[in-house]
């Protein structure tokens, strides 16, 4: 029988996340694909990673790239076949890896045969989705608005109602209520782990239970739509349903996405006892630089303010669930452009953010490009983007008579799209993605960020990555042992121990672009700086001086 409890094959990996669409090309049209993924399998081993996440590769329409699902057992034409797709399975098998697959189901693409026949107010599948009809004026049955802009409501005439998409109108939510359609849920998700994945990422998992009285938003409401809709009344009933019927019978593993889920929320999410999920996705830190409800929103955020989210994250599950450890993945700009510096801190930033990942408690994501330190692209205006997310609120924004100049400049900084620009392989033509023209243009500083480049380089980022992973992998007390942070309001360093069996690990990291001084303990006997991201480490006293980034792991 399934377990979370104590050592786990999961807790000790490092995930590898892997954007199909921009990973590898393998025939010229500028889509990353299945034999092209197949193709780097080598590349990604020798990274030292140890789960493949891959986001979703069905068939698709690619309204939202893959997330509006057509057919659950189908292959998305422009990535391959299924023939493909179990040579890719059997090559991660045979490299002892493992591969976890994205699970959307809140919502599918409104081609889909289900909804099809959902649209039918006779047919059997009615109830498969939310359908509402119209308020007496004919407007939408309430005032939700959905997370990519608009109404959260479409009318279809052939039903003559409304139906409900939290998301993109192309991607109608599906009815949990309905027993028959989680049912076809379960026995999908067992087809895929008796095919030989070993689990999935499940997206956007708190809005799988809606509030059935669908009321409009309270007065006074702030616009957090995400908390609004989140951890619904039988989510949890749901999961648990799932766990029994699909997870219990499975050596898988389970990380659900979590928008609006907070710490004492996603203990029922993931506590030991709960016969739910093994992690989930928290988003705290992935929020700190925005406001919220507010699309062009920054703020000014500080290094205490991030310590603090993974501080009380950690604190409030030790011992009780599992943690996911994570800066960025496919709907967030590049970490070393948000949480580090691009420019003249960009190998020790990228470096040291890398070490933050590995040592942290937790389970470590590593989403692709990341681990040479791509960043931000500057795209030159709207016309090149392919974000759904950005394209929609771009006209809104535009019918709305706003300034449209301040929206475009803003998205240098938000938009999901920097963190599907292709893969940067080499500095041949289209960076060794592709021989054709690249569905997403390529950042504009590709030749000199590389895979290529940076194999030849013992100092680079890539090799870094590997060394961090590695020093991971040897030091099982980074994955099980306690942690104690020091200096909990020094404004510049993250600086912790972590204990295991007798032995500790003095973790000093300076997220800033100026020199930070620590003062430490007397009694902390660690000889060695056995990991570091500058060519030579600092000298460890009762005073540590820090240089801008600089990172380094006493034991």
């Amino acid at each position: 029988m399934k377990s979370n409890q104590g050592v786990q094959w999961w807790k000790e990996a490092v995930i590898y996340q892997v954007y199909p669409r921009s990973f590898q090309d393998s025939n010229g049209d500028g889509i990353g694909d299945l034999p092209g993924l197949i193709s780097r399998l080598d590349y990604l081993k020798s990274l030292g990673v140890d789960v493949l996440w891959l986001c979703p590769f069905y068939s698709s329409p690619n309204d939202d790239n893959g997330y509006d699902i057509s057919d659950y057992y189908g292959i998305m034409a422009e990535f391959g076949t299924m023939e493909d797709f179990e040579r890719l399975l059997a090559g991660v098998k045979e490299r002892k890896m493992k591969m976890i697959i994205d699970l959307v189901v809140n919502h599918s693409s409104d081609e889909h045969a289900w909804f099809q026949e959902s649209r039918d107010p006779d047919s059997p599948k009615r109830d498969w989705y939310t359908w509402k009809k119209p308020k007496p004026d004919g407007s939408p049955p309430n005032d939700w608005k959905s997370i990519f802009a608009g109404s959260a409501w479409e009318w279809d005439d052939r039903s003559e109602s409304y139906f409900l998409h939290l998301f993109s109108k192309k991607q109608p939510d599906l009815n949990w209520e309905n027993a028959e359609l989680r049912e076809a849920v379960y026995t999908m998700m067992r087809w895929w782990l008796d095919k030989g994945v070993d689990g999935f990422r499940m997206d956007v998992v708190p809005f799988f239970s809606k509030d059935l009285d669908y009321p409009d938003y309270p007065e006074g409401f702030d616009g957090d739509v995400l908390s609004y809709y989140a951890n619904g009344p039988k989510v949890h009933e749901y999961l648990q349903e799932m766990n029994r019927e699909v997870m219990q019978r499975y050596d898988c593993f389970t990380v659900g996405e979590g928008p609006g889920v907070g710490m004492q929320e996603a203990l029922l999410y993931v506590g030991e006892s709960r016969n739910e999920l093994d992690m989930v996705f928290h988003f705290g830190h992935m929020t700190l630089d925005r406001v919220p409800d507010d699309f062009l929103g920054f703020r000014e955020w500080s290094v205490k303010e991030m310590k603090d989210i993974f501080i009380a994250w950690d604190e409030a599950l030790a011992g009780k669930g599992w943690n996911s450890i994570f800066l960025g993945n496919h709907d967030f700009p590049r970490i070393v452009s948000r949480f580090g510096n691009d420019g003249t801190y960009h190998k020790p930033s990228a470096k040291c953010l890398a070490t933050l990942l590995m040592t942290l408690r937790g389970t470590p994501y590593v989403y692709q490009g990341d681990e040479i330190g791509m960043t931000n692209t500057a795209f030159e205006g709207i016309h090149e983007y392919r974000d759904l997310n950005t394209l929609n609120f771009y006209e809104e924004w535009k019918a709305e008579g706003k300034d449209v100049t301040a929206f475009v400049q803003a998205q240098l900084k938000t938009s999901r799209d920097h963190a599907r620009t292709p893969i940067q392989w080499s500095t041949e033509p289209q960076a060794g993605f592709t021989t054709g023209e690249p569905w997403l243009r390529l950042a504009h500083n590709w030749e000199q960020i590389n895979v290529a480049t940076q194999e030849q380089d013992p100092e680079s980022i890539l090799n870094y990555y590997r060394k961090a992973i590695a020093y991971r992998k040897r030091h099982k007390g980074l994955v099980y042992g306690d942690m104690e942070v020091l200096h909990r309001q020094h404004t510049q360093a993250f600086v912790f121990l972590r204990k295991w069996k007798g032995k500790q690990w003095l973790v000093a990291l300076n997220l800033s672009d100026s020199e930070a001084s620590i003062t430490l303990p007397d009694q902390l006997s660690l000889a060695t700086a056995s990991l570091h991201n500058y060519a030579d480490a600092p000298a460890l006293g009762t005073a540590l001086s820090l240089r801008p980034w600089e990172a380094v792991v006493f034991e």
